[in-house]
């Protein structure tokens, strides 16, 4: 889907799925935080909805209040099988072809750009070692306390550009992308380099949906 003449000042991209191809196995991850959970007495009902951040949340709160004291414990080892996993992941991972040349492209014409995730800082640079020079603003979750279905995950890196949501673009390859970009109240934008469906991205809300990240400059004006 092409739509030129779009009038931005800032683009924020997703990272996983949308930049690179990250193969984590989410699967796996969620057992591993499950099972952690189970040895701390905690069952997995009501859990199997959530995202494994959430999870991890939920759970520590679950620890808290039936045994004060041990959900820090929790919290920290549940963190470590997240980051393993995500490590584990980066080694076999890799930027879509084009993404360089399309931040540096962009900022050549000067929209400024930002990356947000809800992975972790070292996962990311493994991936991308020279991230920050090329993008104005890049906020993992070890950056902020609420990271994106919270649009406060968005909205920080919109701060840190110094520009409105209403000149900016969000783009993903997950709904969870296209809501946070319509509730924070910039342009949302879906890419087919993940693993949802046009269909899902449409339901989701996206104004527009692409092949690729890096095909957002031929939709600028």
């Amino acid at each position: 889907m092409r739509h030129p003449g779009l009038k931005l000042s800032a683009v924020v991209f997703d990272f996983d799925g949308t930049l690179a191809l990250l193969n984590i196995d989410f699967r796996e991850m969620r057992r591993d935080v499950l099972g952690l959970a189970a040895s701390f007495g905690i069952p997995e009902d009501g859990m199997e909805r959530l995202f494994v951040l959430e999870m991890i949340a939920e759970t520590r709160e679950r620890i808290a209040r039936k045994a004060p004291g041990r959900e820090d414990i929790f919290y920290e080892r549940a963190l470590k099988l997240v980051i393993d996993r995500e490590l584990a992941g980066a080694v076999n991972s890799a930027l879509f072809p084009g993404i360089r040349e399309m931040l540096s492209a962009l900022r050549h014409r000067g929209i400024r750009t930002g990356i947000l995730t809800r992975n972790c800082t070292e996962a990311v640079t493994a991936i991308f070692p020279d991230i920050r020079g090329y993008s104005d603003a890049v906020v993992t979750r070890n950056d902020t306390e609420r990271v994106k279905p919270h649009p406060d995950h968005l909205l920080t890196v919109l701060r840190i550009l110094d520009e409105k949501p209403e000149n900016a673009a969000m783009v993903g390859d997950h709904p969870m992308d296209i809501r946070v970009g319509k509730e924070a109240g910039a342009l949302s934008v879906g890419v087919l380099t993940g693993h949802a469906a046009a269909s899902d991205l449409e339901e989701a809300g996206a104004d527009l949906i692409l092949e690729r990240a890096s095909d957002i400059t031929a939709c600028l004006d």
